[in-house]
């Protein structure tokens, strides 16, 4: 157990007092912590000589704009522990997480327990929101092994006091079979996930299916019946349009349709869908994770609410900071109102320069 002393009261505090930070604040703190010159983070120290400005004179958020994109490149190369300050104890221990490497290498993230938890957090939040019952049973069906997205079964089973059988899933094999043009491969290997799902599934009361889109509308077109005698499917991913989640609703049967958007930088909660299903709306992991959407054209501009763009993550997370990674992703900019203190994306798709980008079973 990650945190056994994290109890559900310990879990809504921690969200609300997310949600009453002040942006520009927490923005100072963060990056103040990362350039420290005695306790910073390794690389931004050494980014901080070549930067034409000095980080520690940022003042508000929307100042990260000076660092311009986030260059990728240098988290399939650097130590992840480099972007960890000095201020975390060393040596370091923990999980290095990795992106799943569809454009190019991995990229690796270093997680500390605190980066951990959040994330946990606001998944076991959304749960809540969605209606999806404590104490109950899953089946995390979903990319294994490096991907963050296993982390799951702790956030539904210690967090959410469940019990959670899992499978095995490898995302880049699939993905590998389909660049090269081995289609019966790929089935095959679709159906193998299929067959470790449905074992659980034929012979376990499961509740609830915490799976990848493209997965799940693969599982009810095998098992309908199995399906619709779930109480609810948690879809997790990066991409999912309209069509097919009400294709998933309507397999479902009257269960719970939750969502959620992200990868191993930055994650987001879904929101109710809106307009009989044409607007899916995702609320950020606040104030750690920010999304913005801007134009294609030039990523530090942002577009007007209702308006198609590239969707642009910033990290603010007291042990990793992550300015301005641009996404393959293109989604609505969305309105949350006084909901809550930020944007949030909607409709989120691939981007079309990157419609080439084989994504397979996530």
């Amino acid at each position: 157990m990650l945190n056994p002393g994290l109890s559900p009261a310990d879990c809504d505090k921690l969200v609300d007092g997310w949600l009453t930070t002040d942006l520009d604040q927490w923005t100072r703190r963060v990056v103040r912590r990362h350039f420290d010159p005695q306790t910073g983070s390794p690389y931004w120290l050494e980014r901080a000589e070549e930067l034409p400005f000095d980080p520690r004179d940022i003042e508000r958020y929307a100042d990260l704009s000076a660092f311009g994109p986030f260059d990728l490149d240098v988290l399939r190369t650097r130590d992840p522990r480099d972007f960890v300050p000095l201020a975390v104890p060393r040596p370091l221990t923990g999980r290095v997480w990795d992106s799943g490497g569809t454009t190019g290498a991995p990229c690796r993230v270093y997680y500390t327990p605190e980066m951990i938890v959040q994330r946990g957090v606001w998944r076991r939040w959304s749960f809540q929101t969605e209606g999806f019952e404590p104490h109950r049973t899953w089946l995390q069906a979903t990319p294994t092994g490096p991907h963050l997205i296993g982390n799951g079964v702790w956030e539904a089973g210690d967090l959410y006091q469940s019990v959670v059988y899992a499978i095995d899933m490898d995302p880049r094999w699939v993905k590998r079979l389909l660049r090269t043009g081995q289609m019966a491969v790929a089935r095959e290997y679709t159906e193998h996930v299929l067959d470790q799902i449905l074992n659980v599934l034929d012979t376990r009361q499961v509740d609830y299916v915490n799976t990848t889109p493209a997965l799940m509308v693969a599982l009810a077109r095998r098992a309908p019946e199995q399906v619709a005698a779930l109480r609810g499917v948690r879809l997790s991913g990066t991409h999912l349009v309209p069509s097919v989640h009400r294709q998933i609703v309507k397999a479902l049967d009257g269960g719970i349709c939750g969502l959620s958007y992200g990868n191993t930088f930055g994650n987001a909660a879904g929101l109710p869908v809106e307009q009989d299903g044409e607007l899916m709306p995702y609320l950020p992991n606040y104030p750690q994770v920010t999304m913005a959407v801007v134009d294609k054209t030039d990523p530090m501009t942002t577009v007007p609410y209702g308006t198609v763009g590239r969707v642009r993550l910033t990290v603010l997370h007291e042990d990793l900071f992550l300015p301005n990674v641009l996404e393959r992703d293109e989604a609505v900019r969305y309105d949350t109102g006084d909901r809550f203190p930020t944007d949030g994306v909607a409709n989120v798709r691939p981007l079309e320069t990157a419609s080439t980008a084989v994504e397979g079973l996530y």
